[in-house]
C-alpha cells in the first residue's frame, strides 16, 4: 500500500512541476491545457477543470479509478475524454499532455497542410519525439465527434493535432510526453518562420534512418 501512496504523491508533484514549467514559458496561457498520468495500478491523475497549470495544488488534482470513474480531487478537466482516447490508442502510454500552445495552434489553422502529417521533418529530434502528426478536423469543445476522431487517429499515432485547437500527445512517462509536446511546438514555430522560404527538410531516407535508430 505504501508503494501505491508513494507513487501517487510523486506523480502529483511531478504534474505540478511540469505544469508550472509549461505555464512559466508561455506554452499554455490562462487556464488552458491539461495533463494526466496513468499509474501502475491503472488509476489516472488529471488536472482539474478551469485550473491554471502554473498554479496547481497537488492535493486537488483529479483522481480516476482504473475503470475511468472520478473518485477524488476536484472536478476533472472537461477535456478528460481526449486523454482517455490517447490511452486507449496503444500500449506503453502512461501520460498525456494537451496544450493550446501558440505555434502548434497556428499550424492547425493553416490551409493546405497535409492532414496525414501536418509538419515536415525539419529536424531529427522532431522525427524521434513526434514522428508523424495527423490533423483531426475541427469540432466544437465537448462534441462527441471529436472524441471519435481523436480516438481513430490515436490508434496509430501518439501525437495528434486538432484543427483550430491544439496538440494532444501521449508518452511513456510524463517527461516523455512533455518533451515531445515541446518539440512539436518548436517545429511548428520553425515551420511558420520558414513560410515563403524554400526549405530542405529531411529526406525520406534520412527520416527512416532516424526513426529506425
Amino acid at each position: 500500500m505504501s508503494a501505491v501512496i508513494s507513487e501517487e504523491a510523486k506523480m502529483r508533484d511531478e504534474i505540478v512541476s511540469v505544469g508550472k514549467s509549461l505555464f512559466d514559458r508561455g506554452l499554455t496561457p490562462g487556464s488552458s491545457g491539461n495533463i494526466s498520468v496513468r499509474m501502475t495500478d491503472g488509476r489516472l491523475l488529471m488536472t482539474p477543470t478551469n485550473a491554471c497549470l502554473g498554479e496547481l495544488d497537488p492535493e486537488r488534482i483529479s483522481l480516476f479509478s482504473a475503470e475511468g470513474v472520478h473518485i477524488g480531487g476536484d472536478k476533472p478537466t472537461k477535456e478528460a475524454f481526449l486523454h482517455k482516447c490517447m490511452y486507449c490508442g496503444g500500449s506503453g502510454r502512461n501520460a498525456v499532455v494537451h496544450l493550446h500552445s501558440t505555434y502548434s495552434v497556428a499550424a492547425s489553422i493553416l490551409e493546405n497542410v497535409d492532414e496525414k502529417d501536418v509538419l515536415p521533418p525539419l529536424t531529427a529530434y522532431y522525427v524521434m519525439r513526434v514522428g508523424t502528426l495527423p490533423l483531426v478536423p475541427y469540432f466544437p469543445p465537448g462534441d462527441e465527434n471529436l472524441a471519435t476522431a481523436v480516438g481513430a487517429a490515436a490508434s496509430n499515432h501518439h501525437a495528434v493535432l486538432m484543427a483550430n485547437h491544439g496538440p494532444v500527445v501521449a508518452g511513456k512517462s510524463l517527461r516523455d510526453a512533455q518533451y515531445a509536446t515541446e518539440e512539436l511546438e518548436e517545429t511548428a514555430k520553425l515551420f511558420l518562420l520558414l513560410q515563403n522560404h524554400r526549405i530542405r527538410p529531411l529526406t525520406s531516407e534520412q527520416k527512416a534512418a532516424v526513426a529506425n535508430r
